[in-house]
């Protein structure tokens, strides 16, 4: 799960990380507004959950109210990675003497989290990572050991050098640290994390994912979700208890449990095929998430062949037939679908789709190549 910036900021704010005022506004009226209030030259920033904003004109600065006005009707007419900006944030635009990277993420090779900071921060940081690798510093944190303060030392020194700047990064780490541990966090940024003044740091920017696992235990963070995070797939899949992330390819898949649904996926790939979808029905045996699943793929109109793979477990191959059936009988299926059922009940589920003129496969790799050449 994504955050805006400036739901990011207000958390920075809340666990202690020095972060500039801002005001979320999503008329050039309301902008005008908050850029006199703050009485003297803002930041215009368009608040969208992609990165490359600046890049794509979404950050502006404005001398006056009116300009902040203009830039931000400017900023309200964008569309960015086919996201369109419905609000700005205002906030007072820094001097920016120099710029930092400070970031926290998962590394799952490592089993750790693991803290980057770079004293080569900004727009730049991802070419940064391929080109110049050894300008970000990195070092493992595991979470029931704390920090390693010696270590930690020595990278902040590297990368700030004075002792008024390494005190403050430090007390930030451990923040950031605490935020990304108390809110099941799985990235928190902050680029730029900005000298603006000789001996003040202060984070310019936020970037926040939450695991979406976690986010049951924080009602606080979940009323924080942007329905823009998701396409109206993705929205519509939640609504019915599935698992779905929708993809650009033209395979549309139905598949029992999330291990089965990845090697599907690699599957279609290895013969030359591209998924439209992932899709995980789950255990249950209800036939009418097979309805459901059916009935969100079919809206994609990219879709030109469908793969159902069931490996009947707890969820039985009879019951995900009669589900088919079910939607033959209630859905247009314009398209062909591949069947491939083995497992709990898989000769009772072959039975009923037999009756009803449809065929399936016990073969998983048979059933790929069919379903690739369908489509």
């Amino acid at each position: 799960m994504k955050v805006h910036e400036y739901q990011g900021r207000a958390l920075f704010r809340e666990f202690g990380i020095p972060c500039p005022p801002d005001v979320v506004v999503n008329t050039p009226d309301d902008a005008r507004q908050a850029a006199a209030d703050f009485a003297e030259p803002v930041v215009v920033k368009a608040q969208v959950l992609v990165g490359g904003r600046g890049k794509a004109g979404g950050v502006k600065l404005a001398q006056t109210p009116d300009e902040a006005a203009e830039k931000a009707e400017a900023i309200l007419a964008l569309t960015i990675k086919d996201l369109p900006v419905e609000k700005v944030m205002i906030a007072p635009a820094a001097d920016i003497l120099k710029e930092y990277y400070v970031g926290l993420t998962l590394d799952r090779g490592a089993r750790a989290i693991i803290l980057m900071v770079s004293s080569a921060g900004g727009v730049d940081i991802e070419e940064l990572a391929v080109t110049e690798p050894e300008k970000i510093l990195k070092m493992h944190i595991q979470p029931a050991d704390g920090i390693d303060e010696a270590a930690l030392t020595d990278l902040l020194t590297q990368a700030f050098e004075r002792e008024p700047l390494i005190t403050q990064a430090r007390e930030t780490v451990h923040n950031l640290l605490r935020l990304f541990l108390e809110k099941d966090c799985s990235l928190v940024e902050i680029n730029p994390y900005a000298l603006i003044t000789e001996d003040e740091l202060s984070a310019l920017d936020s970037k926040i994912n939450f695991d979406d696992n976690g986010t049951f235990k924080h009602p606080d963070i979940e009323a924080l979700r942007n329905d823009e995070e998701y396409s109206a797939d993705e929205l519509e899949a939640r609504r019915v208890g599935l698992s779905f992330v929708s993809m650009d390819g033209d395979i549309g898949c139905i598949v029992n449990g999330a291990g089965l649904a990845m090697a599907t996926m690699d599957l279609i790939k290895h013969f030359g095929g591209e998924p439209a979808n992932f899709l995980d029905v789950g255990g249950s045996s209800n036939p009418e998430k097979v309805l459901n699943a059916l009935r969100i793929i079919l809206n994609n109109p990219r879709v030109k062949a469908i793969l159902i793979n069931i490996f009947g477990g707890i969820t039985r191959c009879d019951d995900i037939a009669n589900g088919l059936l079910m939607a033959t009988q209630q859905i247009d299926i314009p398209v062909p679908m591949v069947i491939r059922l083995i497992g709990t009940n898989d000769a009772e589920g072959r039975e009923i789709l037999v009756k009803a003129g449809l065929t399936s496969s016990e073969n998983l790799t048979e059933a790929v190549q069919a379903v690739v050449k369908q489509a």
